[in-house]
């Protein structure tokens, strides 16, 4: 029996499949250290409790934020290896103080250490000298390596990391929760677009209501859709922000047009959301992967994404399921989504593709490719 201790940030919905298809394989004993429950500045997600089929802890821990900088502080990562005593060690992430020391507690006693890393070369959260040089020294002393995709297998081995200590563990949610949710939503059309207030039409943003993800990006581009488009489709937004405000004052000069902001949704209400919409878009300006376009194709939804999203390359073939466009270009994205609802054959066939495609981005893949990262004969360095 092969003891995996895998330590990631918080409990996300999203990983616990992942998780529990981990913990089912043959000769391995996961325990899961979360470093902390959740973040509640940041997301608001619900903890299914009930859905954790595997050994885990949830560290104290105590946040620290200034500016941009977000630290999270744990007490009680060395007991917890020190119980556990793993023979090896999955660590999602190098930029908490609990990797480092995790590290350390790894290469004191030879056991191997699989960082489980999303980066990109396009992460705005790079390009400090200091973090860059930390980066590049922790990548260094880890023995192998896992990433959800093509974007971050480049940037490790740009860094450095060596080709064949690389192994895509793809990034995944619970697909057929997303279908059948989806697909009850649409059986039920008339009723939940009264209860939930919803345009008759609309295409779709999920995720937080910050600049950074391009939400003023896609508010320009509705606008300059023709006025003939606007008075037939919608424009909603699920989450929540700082650019909440802002986007309520400027979308009230958009005339015609209905662009309704619901707030943050747990996944039960999401799956309606996206059940409903025309199309998802994610016009973000930065962002490791983006597990809403996940979501958007297990729903059978066409994408317009920005490509500078970590799944871009991976999950949206341009023309085939959806639309690849520059970030910050709100004429072409205006274009993407124009393209999409005035032509519903070809959102149909770009639907029914995304719900194809997504069937490789599963977390029973994911827990796969993380197991080929342990699995390897690594060289403790």
């Amino acid at each position: 029996m092969r003891r995996i201790a895998l330590i990631t940030e918080i409990v996300a919905p999203y990983r616990i499949p992942v998780f529990n298809a981990l913990a089912q394989h043959d000769n391995i004993d996961l325990h899961v250290v979360f470093l902390a429950e959740t973040d509640p500045e940041l997301r608001q997600w619900a903890i299914y409790r009930d859905e954790i089929n595997f050994s885990h802890e949830i560290l104290p821990s105590w946040r620290v934020r200034a500016g941009k900088m977000n630290w999270l502080l744990n007490r009680g990562i060395r007991s917890a290896l020190n119980r556990n005593h793993p023979d090896v060690i999955i660590c999602g992430g190098y930029n908490y103080v609990s990797s480092w020391t995790a590290l350390l507690w790894a290469r004191r006693r030879r056991v191997p250490f699989i960082l489980w890393s999303e980066s990109n070369a396009y992460d705005r959260r790079r390009g400090y000298a200091w973090v860059e040089f930390l980066k590049a020294y922790f990548l260094g002393r880890c023995n192998g390596f896992a990433v959800p995709g093509r974007a971050s297998l480049d940037y490790l081995r740009s860094l450095g990391a060596p080709a064949d200590r690389i192994f895509i563990a793809p990034n995944a949610v619970d697909n057929c929760f997303f279908l059948r949710e989806s697909e009850q939503a649409r059986r039920q059309s008339d009723a939940l677009r009264l209860q939930l207030n919803l345009p008759q039409r609309y295409i779709l943003f999920v995720g937080r209501l910050v600049r950074e993800k391009g939400v003023f990006d896609l508010l320009e581009a509705y606008a300059k859709l023709s006025g003939k488009l606007r008075s037939e489709v919608g424009l909603v937004f699920a989450g929540d922000g700082t650019a909440k405000q802002r986007l309520i004052e400027q979308a009230e000069d958009i005339q015609p047009g209905t662009v309704f902001l619901c707030g943050f949704a747990q996944r039960e209400q999401l799956a309606r959301y996206y059940g409903l919409a025309e199309a998802l878009v994610l016009p973000t300006h930065s962002d490791p992967w983006g597990l809403v376009v996940n979501e958007g194709m297990a729903c059978g939804l066409p994408i317009v994404v920005s490509n500078v999203a970590g799944c871009a390359a991976d999950l949206v073939q341009d023309g085939w399921n959806g639309f690849v466009v520059r970030p910050g270009d709100s004429g072409e994205l205006c274009t993407a989504i124009s393209s999409l609802i005035e032509d519903p054959e070809r959102r149909r066939r770009m639907g029914e593709r995304s719900t194809e495609r997504i069937q490789q981005y599963s977390p029973d893949a994911c827990a796969a490719g993380l197991m080929s990262a342990v699995s390897v004969k690594t060289a403790i360095r």
